[in-house]
């Protein structure tokens, strides 16, 4: 059977039965594509260790993104796991389905170095939450976009895609996020406070929850994903906060404020919409300093 065939009901079966999104099949598409034309791959039997193992090398020889015009030395390691990933899922799919290929343990990713959170301080955060001018309806809806970021754990996509239809009168919300998949969000009082304090300051009657500046009236005039960046970027600037400030730097902040304060990793990885648990287990290590005085509370003390 061709292979490109098999690809194309591959990612149909991504797409319509496992709910992924249109982005993670476009990527798939992309890294398949690169390894069929890289090892010449026409059926499913032609994929072996050797090719597999070449086109490990051909990735790891691969010039990283460019930076100021300079490539880095070579492809990130997690960008050539993301391709492997997507061969493994591929290759469970061909098991699925009985077609005769190379197993899917077979196929291994490259070890990567640990993740390291760049997170703020509780001062930084308070600062940064008290930074917009509230006497404006620009810093209404500033106060309202960091506070609704810091009280759910929004990713940048989704909180863009909020409209104002949201319901004040509840503590929870539903949103849709990767894969489709859909999570229950909770709001402070203050994310509430600031939300309400924007909302009756609006005097149209648009849509979208957060408008441009500007009083053009169209679906563009939602706030992008890159305007609300530079938003956080300002704040933070203004607070006097050395350190990269970014939605998703607040999204960090979020998990390791629940975890430290007693949250289980299981509840913090629903409020996430984190689909793998390992995922969320990166934040962890901010309980470390609790964990030492339970230690020293608790450990070796004669009854």
């Amino acid at each position: 059977m061709d292979i490109y065939v098999i690809k194309r009901q591959f990612l149909e079966y991504l797409e319509i039965e496992k709910g992924s999104s249109l982005k993670t099949v476009e990527n798939y598409d992309r890294y398949l594509t690169r390894f069929f034309e890289q090892a010449k791959i026409k059926s499913p039997s032609d994929i072996n260790d050797d090719n597999v193992r070449e086109f490990r090398l051909f990735l790891n020889r691969q010039p990283g993104v460019k930076v100021r015009g300079q490539a880095s030395a070579n492809l990130k390691k997690n960008t050539q796991n993301y391709h492997m990933i997507a061969l493994r899922v591929f290759l469970k799919y061909l098991m699925k389905r009985s077609i005769t290929a190379l197993t899917p343990d077979r196929v291994e990713l490259a070890k990567i170095k640990g993740r390291e959170l760049d997170l703020m301080t509780t001062n930084e955060l308070d600062r940064l939450l008290k930074a917009p001018d509230m006497t404006r309806l620009q810093g209404l809806r500033d106060k309202a976009i960091l506070e609704l970021f810091f009280s759910t754990g929004l990713r940048l996509s989704e909180l863009c895609s909020l409209n104002r239809d949201l319901d004040l009168t509840r503590d929870e919300f539903s949103i849709r996020g990767k894969g489709e998949k859909v999570r229950v969000v909770f709001l402070s009082d203050d994310a509430k406070s600031a939300i309400k304090k924007y909302l009756e300051n609006r005097k149209d009657m648009e849509e979208p929850m957060f408008l441009q500046s500007s009083n053009r009236k169209s679906e563009t005039n939602r706030l992008t994903p890159r305007s609300i960046e530079r938003i956080v970027k300002k704040y933070a600037i203004a607070s006097g906060i050395s350190r990269k400030v970014t939605p998703h730097v607040i999204r960090h902040s979020f998990a390791t404020d629940l975890l430290s304060n007693g949250a289980d990793i299981r509840s913090v990885q629903m409020m996430l919409g984190h689909a793998n648990i390992a995922t969320t287990q990166v934040y962890t290590h901010v309980t470390d300093a609790q964990l030492r005085e339970v230690h020293k509370k608790f450990h070796s003390k004669k009854k």
